[in-house]
């Protein structure tokens, strides 16, 4: 694997792919990979004939009181997990090659609808720094495909209009999330959670779980049975930022008589913030 830091290495190498007829495959990530991410790329290579991986920490998605400044960063160790995955190369720009007039004069992209809520609500501005940084690394690799994991739910309906609205041509694969064995979402901020926290985190998973039982049983009353899962996070030690039943497809609030469905929740462990969702067919 060759791992390149400027734009220009990074094109030569890919025309050079190009020039040998392969399909290009493409795996943006921000470093400190887990299986999750090992996946998104044993998927890629799957897909494609030469893989690319990026790692960037993007300080256009982070607000100023996030983690940006203590976002792990692990490229050796991430390195060699990439060559055992079949990555053929990784791009890891520094800022200053991502924004070189700065990012106050950066141009920027703005996804609506999608973006709303959830996330989009908790964190104003980051799905704008995703969907900018995002354009621009499908601009500099220019992949066939490229594949996101589905943990951020909100994150692959963000880009998938993007695609979409923009006619990218880039085909858009999202791929299941991975789990510990316990039902916890692989995250690199799993990593912040003290060894009582890692025993509680689990419980996240399983209230969606138990919401999507209930569902499927027949229940329709999607406020109260929102408002129990959130005093059952509560007691069991999260402060949740969001809890809520949408539309799969289009993510807006869920209806009675919706089929396809689901559940997002954002909660704080301490002072780390989980993400996970958990999307199904309600009835035949």
């Amino acid at each position: 694997m060759n791992t390149v830091k400027t734009v220009r290495e990074l094109r030569a190498a890919i025309a050079r792919a190009r020039a040998e007829g392969k399909r290009i495959g493409f795996v943006p990530t921000m470093g400190n990979l887990h299986s999750g991410h090992v996946a998104l790329v044993e998927k890629a290579s799957q897909r494609a004939d030469f893989v690319v991986a990026s790692i960037f920490v993007n300080p256009l998605q982070f607000g100023p009181n996030e983690d940006l400044a203590k976002y792990p960063r692990t490229l050796a160790a991430d390195q060699e997990k990439l060559v055992s995955a079949g990555c053929h190369l990784l791009f890891a720009p520094t800022p200053e090659e991502m924004y070189p007039q700065g990012m106050d004069d950066q141009t920027r992209i703005s996804v609506p609808v999608v973006s709303e809520g959830l996330c989009g609500g908790s964190r104003p501005g980051h799905f704008e720094g995703v969907a900018t940084v995002v354009t621009k690394l499908f601009n500099m690799v220019q992949p066939d495909l490229a594949i996101f994991g589905e943990k951020d739910f909100q994150q692959l309906a963000v880009i998938r209009k993007l695609v979409r609205d923009l006619n990218l041509p880039v085909q858009i694969f999202g791929e299941p999330t991975v789990r510990a064995d316990d039902g916890l979402a692989l995250s690199s901020r799993n990593g912040y959670l003290s060894a009582e926290q890692r025993q509680v985190a689990p419980q996240l998973f399983a209230t969606l779980k138990d919401m999507a039982d209930s569902i499927c049983g027949g229940r329709d009353d999607f406020s109260r049975l929102t408002l129990d899962g959130l005093k059952h996070l509560e007691k069991a030690g999260f402060r949740p930022d969001y809890l809520e039943i949408r539309e799969a497809g289009s993510l807006r609030p869920a209806q009675a008589g919706d089929k396809e469905l689901v559940i997002l929740v954002a909660a704080y462990l301490g002072t780390t913030r989980l993400i996970d969702n958990l999307a199904f067919t309600s009835h035949p």
